[in-house]
């Protein structure tokens, strides 16, 4: 079997808002094979960057675009390709929107390898060791009080038991911070854990100060409250605080996640498979059980990164909580033709070969970027 055709398909809401919602758009990657195999991967980045990745000409040996690469390999060869990218790209890549474009063809290479075997992609990861993943529900900060605690509600009433809310308006000032943490733990209960996304709003010791203002409300964990790039704070307040400390999400490669995990103490290691891959997952997932830390993924775009999350999720020892973005746009909740099944606040692992999810063409059209 051999790769014959990578596209990419750029799906965008008429109305984009400005704010850091990365469910507004997405970048899909469809793999083609002259066995009549089709995988598709996504990637969570800049959907034209990525594209210019993907369909780049070639340069030199370590300057070459992703697409030029692969036509005529195998696509079973999920480890070599995902080295032969790598290489090929070390000039311009080694991180960032480079790994990103990769990690997309890593999922749909993984798709077209559970296929070609008839397994679903948790099988070729070595089994399950779980048939599903406890889910929380993710959703972005509304710009009023009232508003999130009504999402907050929606998620309990949805028989989800934990609830996450990040970034914009959060993170500015504690007086209003303190009026979100508490109406939310106040809506909620006692019973249902509450993760909280600050999204890189303060330094280390504004950090420390929250998360002692916060301890009463009783947080599972607190989630890229620095900089990715401090990571020697991130050290210091995970050292300081009693809350968990989770985060990762902006990081692509394995040196990465272990400099988050050495230096920067983290207690949960998020892994978003459309900006690492599956390929790289794992391996920061090993090294994470290493080093005793706990994995959850990252996952604010679509039914792709959901399967392949909990393909993910169901075949490594230190799986915490799934993370299943809620926001109400067709892009975020409506690609799959059949999406993955959810059941008294858990995803179910599908048994499909590949992924076990398939794009539905009427969605892909009616936001596809022409």
């Amino acid at each position: 079997m051999k790769i014959t055709d990578i596209e990419t398909f750029y799906l965008r809401l008429p109305n984009v808002e400005a704010r850091t919602d990365s469910s507004q758009d997405t970048l899909l990657i469809k793999v083609s094979t002259d066995a009549g195999i089709v995988g598709w991967g996504e990637v969570d980045s800049s959907p034209s960057v990525v594209q210019a990745i993907i369909g780049a000409p070639y340069s030199h040996t370590m300057v070459s675009g992703l697409k030029r690469l692969l036509i005529g390999e195998n696509p079973i060869e999920t480890g070599r390709l995902w080295d032969k990218m790598y290489d090929a790209t070390i000039f311009y890549g080694r991180t960032g929107a480079v790994l990103q474009a990769m990690a997309g063809i890593d999922i749909a290479l993984w798709d077209i390898k559970g296929k070609a075997f008839n397994q679903p992609i948790v099988t070729l990861l070595g089994g399950a060791l779980r048939d599903r993943m406890r889910v929380y529900s993710s959703n972005m900060f509304q710009f009023s009080v009232q508003d999130t605690v009504a999402r907050a509600k929606a998620a309990v009433d949805t028989g989800h038991t934990g609830v996450k809310f990040g970034w914009e308006p959060f993170g500015q000032h504690e007086k209003t911070d303190l009026a979100y943490v508490e109406a939310i733990r106040m809506a909620i209960g006692d019973d249902v854990d509450f993760m909280l996304d600050v999204g890189h709003a303060w330094d280390m010791k504004t950090a420390l100060r929250r998360a002692r203002l916060f301890e009463p409300y009783n947080l599972f964990w607190i989630e890229e409250p620095l900089h990715p790039e401090d990571i020697s704070g991130y050290g210091k307040l995970s050292a300081g605080a009693q809350q968990r400390i989770a985060a990762g999400e902006q990081d692509s490669s394995v040196a990465q996640f272990e400099r988050l995990i050495d230096e920067g103490g983290v207690d949960v290691v998020q892994i978003d498979l459309t900006r690492a891959g599956i390929t790289q997952g794992i391996r920061v997932a090993n090294y994470a059980l290493s080093k005793g830390r706990k994995v959850c993924n990252h996952n604010f775009t679509t039914d792709i990164n959901t399967a392949a999350s909990l393909h993910f999720l169901c075949a490594i020892k230190n799986a915490l909580v799934m993370e299943y973005c809620v926001e109400p746009n067709d892009i975020a909740r409506k690609l799959a033709l059949n999406p993955v099944k959810f059941e008294d606040g858990y995803a179910l692992l599908p048994s499909e070969p590949g992924l076990g999810v398939t794009p539905d063409p009427a969605i892909i059209e009616k936001y596809l970027v022409k």
